[in-house]
């Protein structure tokens, strides 16, 4: 078994939220599943501890509003949001609030199981060597290439990067590409990710 500790999922589709409870079992991590936020809340003084994983658009209580009570109630377990394609901003403002990391559907299982053991698994020096592996390829990056990221981690897409940043589209799509294969980023999701890291 990867972990002892167990992770709770939180999604209000039922068919999304057992098949990720499947997945997360069949690698051997123990689950406890919750059909909203509202719903874990209710009982999370006397879960056990462990890793969070929420969707971010719920009714009711949305996975922003969910990290906003964890840190109300000082409840600091590890939480992964999963987003929808076009929710970088919001992605962003989570890992702001407290996520740990972000997830882009649809995902690869593998993507979300490597996060899921990292966050079980992260500690300060952990996080320290990887943020000086960040600021080494950032430092690979040109001035353009910088713009362009710094555009792509607000969540602006590439045609309003192209106007803002007086390039043309093709530029941008050429920078972007670059910037991926410097970084070592599989995705912008991903991209994104290491950004709030390097910043955090």
């Amino acid at each position: 078994m990867p972990s002892d500790s167990i992770v709770h999922v939180i999604d209000d589709d039922d068919a999304a939220r057992d098949s990720l409870a499947f997945l997360l079992e069949t690698s051997g991590f123990p689950v406890q599943t919750y059909e909203s936020a509202v719903a874990f809340l209710d009982r999370v003084v006397e879960a056990e501890p462990g890793c969070i994983i929420s969707d971010m658009r719920m009714p009711g209580l949305t996975g922003l509003d969910l990290l906003r009570h964890l840190q109300n109630r000082k409840i600091t377990w590890p939480v992964i949001v999963i987003t929808g394609q076009g929710d970088v901003a919001l992605a962003v403002e989570s890992i702001r609030a407290g996520a740990v990391d972000f997830i882009e559907k649809p995902y690869h299982h593998e993507e979300l199981l490597g996060a899921v053991k990292s966050a079980l698994a992260a500690n300060d020096d952990t996080r320290e060597g990887e943020k000086a592996d960040l600021r080494d390829r950032l430092a690979t990056l040109s001035p353009a290439e910088h713009q362009v990221l710094d555009a792509l981690t607000a969540g602006q897409a590439n045609t309003a990067i192209a106007v803002n940043l007086a390039m043309t589209p093709r530029a941008v799509e050429i920078h972007r590409a670059s910037i991926l294969t410097k970084m070592q980023a599989r995705s912008l999701s991903h991209l994104v990710r290491m950004m709030l890291l390097a910043a955090a």
